[in-house]
């Protein structure tokens, strides 16, 4: 049991279908940590980034992973998740496109993040 934990965990994926195991491993890294009190940031890049639209996530299957959109529905209720501006901007992805509640967001607002007191970073 995690206890007195105040520090962020920024989690950033690149990865989406084309490379489910790690897609995955971030989602339920992410969504483990905000179960269990943890300040959570989740940012969608590369790949990851059509997470950010409604009904992509249910698209995604892994055998014995849970379910992407009860992880992503975790992550939106408890933490913060940001699609990366140019990630978003290479595919045309707009804030009118994407999920309630998801933010679009640059590499500076990233690095603040990151750079926090005792901020702890993850990328897969």
């Amino acid at each position: 049991m995690l206890t007195g934990m105040a520090r962020l965990l920024v989690v950033k994926t690149t990865a989406g279908a084309d490379a489910p195991e790690r897609c995955s491993q971030a989602f339920t890294v992410a969504s483990t940590a905000a179960a269990a009190g943890v300040p959570v940031s989740f940012w969608l890049t590369g790949e990851s980034a059509w997470f950010a639209l409604p009904g992509r996530a249910a698209s995604f299957e892994l055998p014995h992973a849970a379910p992407l959109p009860d992880l992503l529905d975790l992550l939106l209720a408890s933490g913060t998740v940001t699609l990366c501006t140019q990630c978003a901007a290479r595919r045309d992805i707009g804030p009118a496109d994407t999920l309630p509640g998801i933010r679009i967001a640059g590499a500076a607002v990233f690095v603040e993040e990151i750079m926090g007191d005792g901020a702890q970073a993850v990328v897969y």
